[in-house]
This record gives structure tokens, sequence and C-alpha cells, in this order.
């Protein structure tokens, strides 16, 4: 299909490994160029053997004056780089991953999730509902599984008919040609990644590219809470056939008598649902709307809803134990993240905050000291957190278990224990996942 075309991949992170693993396998001639040096690149040594040309340590400009039949680009490398922009002046398509695996797969049912907010669990409830329901399903996307992996792992360019859900940044919307979901949703929008876009409403208009290849027969999911949203799909119109959710008012999907119901069809009841906050029951009517539309019943799809837990490690149910729930929210390395924890439960909670110190500035932080029963700081940051944050109920210890035994101590019935530590781990673990998996571990068996 690709055999002999030449083809430039920029970047190998991820994406760009996953990219030049499946142009191999398509015969394209591949030119790589990476701005790490040859001896940080792993793979060198294997590309080279492979008979890929690797360019290394830079972006020459002579490079980018040669031939190619198209380009694929890592997501991260800003669109507003001279070396891509010159490329696009020439006429040279440049593509994300997925726009390459989507135009050399098989057709695919697709289910494509965009926003600000909730994408990873949005994708992966509508990922678990597919799977338990038995269809062939795959995961892809932003939430780290490049597609082009997919692809070659489910042999997508010989096998059709898998429902493909995509989680999808704004990055990689940007160079979408033909990429064309039957089901496509932007979750929200609100301020975000302007640091490598042009300006916010170019952040905004990104997002409405998911659904701007559908047409008639597609469906897009529409929030009609968001009134940002609603400008923006009255610059950019859909074609496809919409249907509504809102938390608010009434819509398709929608809340009604305790529960969640989808044309008019009971799905779920409000107090099943073991994830918390008013976001995650907008996400739980996305996927919802997405299954049903992919063929998935209603008892079917309220069984996996009502089994969910969240995502590991954000707001993730962990246990209750003598009436206290513990939450694990390890993701939250930053203050908006913890923010939207802390919001996400209609009581005050005991927040076990802190971790490696990198100067966070926790003044927005302290304006949500009413939704924090008790405070208790750990680890690195635990002195400056504590006296920063202002709470009259602190406890500063000294690393996670001491955090987690403090928190058991001192919570009654019907308490919330919330990890959210607001900062990195890298002062007691390799990352957040291994601080989150401590944190499970000890509460299991406390």
């Amino acid at each position: 299909m690709l055999s002999g075309k030449k083809v430039l991949v920029l970047g190998l992170a991820r994406s760009g490994q996953a990219a030049v693993n499946l142009l191999l396998k398509l015969h394209a001639t591949i030119t790589v160029n990476e701005f790490a040096p040859k001896n940080k690149i792993a793979c060198y040594d294997d590309y080279v053997s492979k008979g890929i040309e690797m360019i290394t340590g830079g972006h020459p400009d002579e490079l980018f004056e040669r031939d190619f039949d198209f380009v694929v680009k890592n997501p991260g490398i800003n669109y507003h780089k001279p070396f891509i922009l010159r490329l696009k002046e020439r006429g040279i398509p440049v593509y994300t991953e997925i726009e390459l695996a989507y135009q050399v797969a098989k057709m695919q049912n697709y289910i494509a999730i965009t926003g600000t907010n909730g994408k990873t669990t949005t994708v992966s409830l509508i990922y678990q509902i597919l799977k338990d329901a038995c269809h062939h399903t795959c995961l892809a996307g932003n939430v780290g599984i490049p597609y082009s992996s997919c692809v070659l792992m489910d042999d997508l360019l010989e096998n059709g008919n898998y429902d493909v859900v995509l989680e999808m940044s704004n990055f990689q919307l940007l160079d979408i040609e033909k990429f064309h979901p039957h089901i496509a949703a932007i979750i929200n929008l609100t301020p975000d990644h302007l640091d490598y876009m042009a300006s916010l409403d170019e952040y905004y208009a990104s997002k409405t590219n998911i659904y701007m290849n559908q047409n008639e027969n597609d469906y897009y999911l529409e929030n009609i809470d968001d009134l940002t949203l609603q400008e923006y799909i009255q610059k950019y119109p859909v074609k496809a056939k919409r249907y509504t959710f809102s938390l608010k008012t009434n819509a398709d999907c929608m809340i009604k008598d305790g529960a969640i119901y989808f044309l008019n069809q009971h799905v779920i009841d409000i107090d099943e649902i073991k994830i918390v906050g008013k976001h995650n029951i907008q996400n739980m009517m996305i996927a919802i709307m997405s299954t049903y539309l992919s063929g998935v019943s209603i008892k079917q799809i309220h069984d996996t809803l009502a089994s969910f837990t969240g995502v590991e490690h954000r707001i993730e149910f962990v246990k209750e134990i003598n009436g206290v729930k513990y939450y694990n929210d390890s993701k939250a390395t930053n203050t908006d993240a913890s923010i939207i924890a802390l919001k996400a439960f209609d009581k005050p909670v005991i927040l076990l905050m802190g971790g490696y110190e990198k100067g966070l500035d926790l003044t927005e932080m302290t304006t949500y000291n009413d939704h924090i029963q008790t405070l208790i700081c750990f680890g690195e940051a635990k002195d400056r957190f504590a006296k920063d944050m202002h709470h009259k109920n602190t406890y500063i210890v000294d690393n996670l278990a001491a955090a987690i035994h403090k928190a058991y101590d001192i919570a009654k019935k019907d308490d919330i224990v919330l990890l959210s530590p607001s900062t990195s781990s890298f002062d007691e673990f390799s990352g957040y996942e291994q601080r989150g998996s401590v944190f499970k571990d000890i509460v299991n068996h406390l």
C-alpha cells in the first residue's frame, strides 16, 4: 500500500516508534528525524539495520527541502515551528500517527472523544462496556497506546468492524485530513495548552476537527450545558445526527428521578454509581450513548457502569473500612487536579497532600479549605504545604505510610479519606503510579 513511498517521521516518542513499526510493515521508505543525539536513542542501531535513514541531534534545514510523500509528526512538536511550516508551505501533508493508521486500516467503528477534562475516564468507560459486551474493541490515542500499535496488534490492516475507542488531544486533531469517526464527542471546553496554541480561539477551534469529516450517517454527542462549546458548534456546524446530554435540563441523555435516562430508557440509578462527582456522571452519559449506538444493550451498559470503580489513580475508590471510604487520586500531581477531586465530593474530606517539593503556588488551593475536614501533609513538601495551606486542622507526618495511618486513626464512620497529593512523587516514589499502588496496598491491609 505504501511500498516505496518516502515518509519522514518527526520525533521518536511512543507514537513515533509506533508509526515507524507500521510504516515498516507497509514497506515504506523511512527517514527518521529525532532531536536527541544518537547515543540517547535505544532503537538507533536496530532502525539502521532495517534500512531506516536516521538523522539525529537536531532538525537540519536541508532535510526540510527534500521531497517526501508525507510526514508523520509527533503531536508534542509545535506545529508553529518553522520547519513544520516549511513542509506545509511546500504542500507536503503532515499527519499524526492516528491519521496514518486510519488511512491504512480497514473500516472500523470509530468512537472519538476529546475535550479539556475527563477524556481518559470517558474512553475507559466506553472500552470497558464494549469489552464486557464481548465486542472486538481496542482503546488507543492520548490514553497512552498509539493507534498504529493497535492496527498491528489486532491486524486491522486485514480485520474490519472493530470498535476503536480513541482519546484525542487537540494536538492529535490539528493534523486530521480523512479521519472520520462514526461517533464523536467534545466533553467540554476550558482554557488549556496556551503554551502551544497561538490563541484560546485556536485551541477551541482545533477540538471541532473531531467532527469535521462526519456526515448525516454519523452521530455527534452534544453537551448542551457547556456554553463555550455551544458557541463553537454555532461557528463550526455539525453535519452528523446529534444526540444531546445534560446534567441540568431535558436532553436525550439526562438525569430524572435520581437516575440517568437515555431516550426515555432507565439506565442506572445515581446511587449505584461508585465513581464520584458530577463530572463523572457526564462522562458516563457519553459512555452510555456511545455504546448503545454501537449495539450494546441497556442491561449490559448498566452492569458495567454499576461495577466501574474509576480509572486507576484518578479518584479511584479503593475500600470502605469501618464506614470510612478511601480514594486514590495519586494522578493529581498539581493543584488543579486536586481541586477537581475536592469538588467531586459532597462533604469535606480528610486530605492526604504532599510529596516532592516543586514550588507550587497554593493560593488557589487554599480557597477550597472548606472542602477539607482535616489536612495531613507528608513528604518533602510537608512543612511548606502545612504552612501555606493555613488549614486550622492540620497534621504533619514524614511519609505516605504515616499519613495513611494517621488518617485511619482519626477517621470516623461516614468520613472520606482522599489521597490527592497536589504534587509529584519523586521524593519517595518512582512516579504517581507507584505512589498510588503503595497507597492501595497499605489501605487494603489496614
